[in-house]
């Protein structure tokens, strides 16, 4: 067990809907100091972004982290690109698996680990729309479950 405090910020709901997560990943971002502040103050919405490479490089692309509003005029543009911090072999190991049909690297919760903001990426490939409909019915099947087991075990008590 390790003693690293984990707080959540932001969590990309609508990733695992849409994907079907293969792998997960945790990467480093470069952030600017009014930045860092909006992020403490819950002020994230990851939807709709993902990470793309250019220049050998890892971004995170369409990230909203609103205005820090006590910040003067140094604020941050709200859905600027952040450069993501990963060890080169990672980078050349993901640049690698992206060749590949349909995978792409979307953002699934930004959260804070010994006050630094870290991003968790999943490699993840798109969901059909009968995909989507299978597992919103598993889940309904399985709610129904444990509802049943939970009156059967009341009628036991």
């Amino acid at each position: 067990m390790s003693n690293e405090a984990i707080k959540v910020i932001a969590t990309n709901r609508k990733a695992r809907h849409d994907y079907l997560i293969e792998d997960t990943l945790e990467a480093g971002l470069v952030l600017m100091g009014s930045e860092i502040k909006s992020i403490r103050a819950g002020q994230v919405n990851l939807r709709d972004s993902y990470a793309s490479f250019r220049d050998g490089e890892l971004w995170l692309v369409n990230a909203h982290i609103s205005p820090y509003k006590q910040s003067s005029y140094h604020n941050h543009e709200p859905r600027r690109e952040r450069k993501l911090l990963l060890h080169r072999r990672e980078i050349n190991r993901l640049l690698g698996k992206l060749q590949e049909k349909g995978l792409t690297l979307v953002p699934l919760r930004l959260y804070l680990k010994n006050s630094l903001a870290k991003v968790e990426l999943g490699l993840a490939r798109g969901k059909k729309s009968y995909d989507k409909r299978q597992t919103l019915r598993e889940r309904q099947d399985q709610r129904q479950i444990e509802r049943a087991l939970g009156r059967r075990n009341k009628g036991i008590e």
